[in-house]
C-alpha cells in the first residue's frame, strides 16, 4: 500500500508525457538494466491489452553507445551523455537503482532535471543519494527493504503496475 500513491502518480505523468508528444527513457544496471528493456518493451509492444505502440527508450541497449561513453569519457556517463542528446521538457527518466546510489543512474537523473525532464525513481534501501537530489516534480518510487534480490522482485511488480495504469489511462479499464 506504500507504494499505491506514488505509482499512480508515475503512471498520470508518464500519460502526461505520452499524450503531449513525449517518451520515456529508461535506465539502470544489472537487473535494473533488464527491467529498464523489459518496460520499454512493454510499452512499444503492448502489456495486456491490444494498443498502439508508446514512445519509450531503454538507453541500456546500444552496445556500441554504451561501450564508446564509457572508452571515450567515463563509465559514469553512458546514460547521461544520451540524456542530453535525446531528452526532451516533455519526456519522463525511468531511473532505476536498488541502492539509490549508482553514480551513472545519479547522473542521468541530474541530466534529465537539466533538460527539464519529469523523473520517476525505482529505488530501495531507503533510496540513496538518489532520493536526495529529486525535486517535489518528480515521484519516488522506493522499495522499503534492504536485500537486493526482494527490491529487484518488487520492482518488476512496480513496473508492470505502472503498465497497467497506463494502458487503463490510456485505454480505459478492459
Amino acid at each position: 500500500m506504500a507504494l499505491a500513491g506514488p505509482l499512480a502518480l508515475a503512471a498520470e505523468k508518464m500519460v502526461h508525457a505520452l499524450m503531449n508528444e513525449g517518451k520515456i527513457l529508461a535506465c539502470g544496471n544489472g537487473g535494473s538494466a533488464a527491467d529498464a528493456q523489459h518496460f520499454a518493451a512493454e510499452l512499444l509492444n503492448r502489456f495486456e491489452v491490444e494498443r498502439p505502440g508508446l514512445a519509450a527508450v531503454a538507453l541500456t541497449t546500444d552496445s556500441s553507445t554504451l561501450t564508446s561513453i564509457a572508452n571515450d569519457y567515463d563509465f559514469e556517463q553512458i546514460y547521461s551523455k544520451q540524456i542530453r542528446a535525446l531528452g526532451q521538457p516533455s519526456d519522463v527518466l525511468l531511473a532505476i537503482s536498488t541502492s539509490g546510489n549508482s553514480p551513472n543512474i545519479i547522473q542521468a537523473v541530474e541530466a534529465a532535471q537539466e533538460r527539464q525532464m519529469t523523473v520517476v525513481a525505482l529505488t530501495g534501501k531507503g533510496g540513496g543519494l538518489l532520493s536526495e537530489i529529486l525535486r517535489p516534480i518528480d515521484v519516488h518510487l522506493c522499495v522499503p527493504h534492504t536485500n537486493t534480490a526482494r527490491i529487484q522482485e518488487v520492482h518488476l511488480v512496480c513496473l508492470h503496475c505502472l503498465c497497467d495504469g497506463i494502458d487503463c489511462l490510456l485505454m480505459g479499464a478492459q
